[in-house]
């Protein structure tokens, strides 16, 4: 069953999803940033592309050529990848596709708005039965 970890009150969203992507591809684990439309899709495109200059993480759209030998896909089709290991939610709303996944990584921050779909996201979750795991990041400093 698809394990799902909450990281809660991340400071900024795409940062939390670097260090989760980093993590997952340094295990050598493939991963869909699955993101609400394409717009957010190309920030975080240009996003992986420049941060941090000196640590490329190999990344492609879900809709390139050459996504079925890409370990990190960005966008919404999970049937892209060769296995699917991890998906990073970036969207607001659940991905209808996560149960595919072995674990399913949630960002939510400390914006009311966020906070209040994130619960929605677990409240979901919770009632189907997944495990949940949550990481309070401010206990992270």
């Amino acid at each position: 069953m698809t394990e799902v970890s909450f990281y809660t009150f991340a400071p900024d969203k795409l940062a939390v999803m670097r260090q989760l992507l980093a993590k997952a591809y340094g295990q050598k684990l493939n991963v869909l940033i699955h993101t609400a439309d394409p717009a957010q899709a190309d920030n975080v495109d240009r996003m992986l592309w420049a941060n941090p200059p000196l640590s490329f993480l190999p990344h492609c759209r879900d809709s390139d050529a050459l996504a079925a030998q890409t370990p990190v896909l960005i966008g919404v089709n999970a049937d892209c990848l060769a296995q699917a290991d991890v998906l990073i939610n970036l969207d607001s709303e659940h991905p209808t596709q996560f149960s595919r996944f072995d674990r399913v990584l949630e960002i939510v921050t400390a914006d009311d708005e966020d906070r209040a779909r994130g619960r929605q996201r677990y409240k979901f979750y919770q009632e189907r039965g997944y495990a949940i795991k949550t990481h309070d990041l401010r206990q992270a400093k």
